[in-house]
């Protein structure tokens, strides 16, 4: 069976019942959009686990907040990638500050390749760079751990943050100086 694609009005009905409890609107929501959504997560994070458990985040968050959608904030389906985008983007962060919340016992392996001081060292940078990208704006911060930690080129940025290509250039290159800023004090 073929669904089609629902357009923006349909899309906008089925919210304003959705706003009001209505489970099958919501069932139809979501056979009308997810797939799409998925696409994105998938995308930013690269990994099936984590964006299916963006995508049902998200969804749990339009289940929600569909009453707080309005026209003013774009066509149905952008402000609904733009919450699958961002609910991506914070399990990716949480999981990248988890990863480094065990680091400590990293110390007890023995490799013979420095004292502790030099690992002392090392964990005193970590903290600092992870200090000063918490500093950083949402964009900057998303901008930079999608192109080094993922990889993403410009134009890849561009497109899974729904923004001009200048203007993630700017953010990337902003964030990186306030970066150098930060951590050269």
């Amino acid at each position: 069976m073929t669904t089609r694609e629902l357009s923006q009005e349909e899309l906008m009905s089925l919210l304003v019942l959705v706003a009001r409890g209505d489970r099958q609107a919501f069932q139809a929501l979501y056979r009308a959009i997810s797939a799409k959504m998925f696409g994105l997560c998938f995308k930013l994070a690269g990994q099936q686990e984590l964006a299916e458990e963006a995508l049902q985040d998200a969804f749990v968050q339009i289940w929600h907040h569909a009453g707080e959608y309005h026209s003013d904030r774009g066509a149905p389906s952008s402000w609904m990638l733009t919450i699958a985008r961002y609910r991506t983007l914070d399990l990716m962060r949480s999981r990248a500050v988890r990863r480094t919340a065990g680091d400590e016992y990293i110390e007890h392996i023995e490799d013979h390749r420095g004292g502790p001081l030099d690992a002392s060292l090392r964990n005193a940078g970590a903290a600092q760079l992870t200090g000063c990208i918490e500093e950083l704006s949402d964009v900057q911060r998303d901008s930079i751990l999608l192109s080094y930690y993922r990889g993403f080129t410009h134009d890849e940025l561009a497109q899974a943050l729904s923004s001009p290509i200048g203007t993630v250039k700017s953010w990337i290159r902003r964030g990186l100086m306030a970066l150098k800023r930060c951590l050269e004090q």
